[in-house]
């Protein structure tokens, strides 16, 4: 008979990541019923929360510590892969053009749908109260916020990095990114150590995941143990808003950028797509989808090779459509448990924060997590909030990669029928002269 720890590896082998986290979420509400049960002043409440508050807070903190690594090297490297080519600079800015657009789109949905529908709107769950004593409530007017937006972007990098500011951080990585575009060949030893640095950051994402399981149950333990079941109808409308949403955003505006564009009816286009979007829901991951999406649009959507292997890969790993609408509702659900009220200055921060997250974020679910504590953070809430947007996320993560698929699709037709039309109007003002 195998020793007990080969026995555990065993299981621990056996079992996933999501199934491991499904199984902390069951013993975090059990475990957090029967403290509620036994009241959170007896003995036993008192060292399981105790000891629950040091496993959470060292799970929470660890994502923050690779929170800055992960955004500066995915996405100085990812804007440093785009090759400039001199035939193909119209379609990457058509391309980027499309993947702003459209993640604009998805974004301004979900909020304005949080704003009218209001999930999770007073509760003021009392968890989060510690965490929010000192959020900065001051009203801001549009032109201040701007005139501080555009000062916190350019500063010393060094010292943006020692403070974790995020947006100063980005925007180091882009102009390093363009850098190493336009140096080449020259700037390729810089690049194979950023590409390394990235490597070395999502290995370090891997073991914190070790944890989450156990994170996740002391965080919903200390959650059900001071919270009632108005919790779960919240979530529940929680995640009716951001389907409705997503699907909406889906069948209604990608069909009528497709349509006014191209003039692609979007019957045809699902029926060209169906098998992509079918996978693409199954998986939940648009880089294991990318090979069946890349010959539905080449084969049923006659979208030509050199585009659809340029901006469909590309669009795997920084159009997120479905992500973008996702990390903004959320963050405006979270304010709502918190009983914060975000004002236009700080949704529209919530806006640009879940653009550069759904953009820099790698194609791992785990690197997901740790840009919602970004966006969360970007105005001030609190990032163990992930403990309520964890258990749902392997649902609604199943729609929102769907539509992420979709977007990299239509923005392939989208992109096409653009640059022929700039060659067409090209041809002709030559012709002309």
């Amino acid at each position: 008979m195998p020793p007990v720890s080969q026995l555990r590896e065993q299981i621990a082998m056996r079992l996933s990541l999501n199934t491991q986290i499904f199984l902390g979420v069951l013993l975090g509400v059990l475990l957090g019923l029967l403290f509620a049960q036994l009241g959170t002043e007896a003995t036993l409440s008192r060292h399981g929360l105790y000891v629950g508050g040091l496993v959470s807070t060292v799970f929470i903190d660890l994502l923050k510590m690779v929170l800055v690594p992960l955004v500066f090297t995915s996405i100085a490297v990812g804007v440093a892969n785009l090759r400039l080519h001199q035939q193909m600079h119209r379609v990457w800015v058509a391309t980027l053009g499309f993947f702003v657009v459209s993640m604009a789109a998805a974004m301004v949905l979900g909020l304005t749908a949080c704003n009218l529908f209001e999930p999770g709107k007073g509760l003021n769950l009392a968890m989060f109260q510690t965490a929010m004593h000192g959020f900065d409530a001051k009203q801001m007017t549009l032109a201040d916020f701007f005139s501080k937006f555009l000062h916190g972007l350019f500063v010393n990098p060094f010292a943006a990095l020692a403070q974790g500011n995020v947006l100063a951080i980005v925007m180091f990585a882009l102009f390093l990114g363009v850098a190493l575009v336009l140096g080449g060949e020259r700037y390729r030893t810089v690049l194979a150590l950023l590409q390394e640095g990235l490597e070395i950051t999502l290995r370090m994402v891997g073991w914190i995941m070790h944890l989450a399981p156990f994170g996740i149950m002391a965080l919903l333990a200390q959650l059900v143990a001071s919270q009632n079941t108005a919790l779960l109808a919240s979530l529940a409308k929680f995640v009716a808003v951001i389907v409705g949403t997503t699907l909406l955003h889906s069948v209604l505006v990608l069909p009528l950028m497709l349509y006014a564009v191209t003039r692609i009816k979007p019957l045809a286009f699902f029926r060209g797509a169906r098998e992509a979007l079918i996978t693409a829901f199954a998986t939940s991951s648009s880089s294991a989808t990318l090979p069946v999406t890349l010959r539905c649009a080449e084969q049923h959507l006659h979208v030509k090779p050199d585009i659809a292997g340029f901006v469909i890969p590309l669009g795997a790993t920084i159009n997120m459509d479905g992500t973008a609408l996702y990390e903004a509702a959320a963050a405006l659900f979270i304010a709502n448990l918190a009983g914060v009220e975000l004002n236009a200055v700080q949704q529209l921060i919530v806006f640009c924060t879940a653009m550069i997250a759904a953009i820099g974020a790698p194609g791992i679910p785990s690197a997901g997590m740790v840009t919602m504590v970004m966006v969360l953070q970007s105005v001030g809430l609190p990032a163990e909030a992930i403990a309520i947007l964890l258990p749902i996320d392997r649902i609604l993560d199943t729609v929102r990669t769907m539509v992420n698929v979709q977007g990299d699709m239509i923005g392939s037709l989208i992109v096409q029928k653009l640059v022929a039309g700039d060659a067409a109007r090209g041809t002709r003002s030559r012709t002309a002269n």
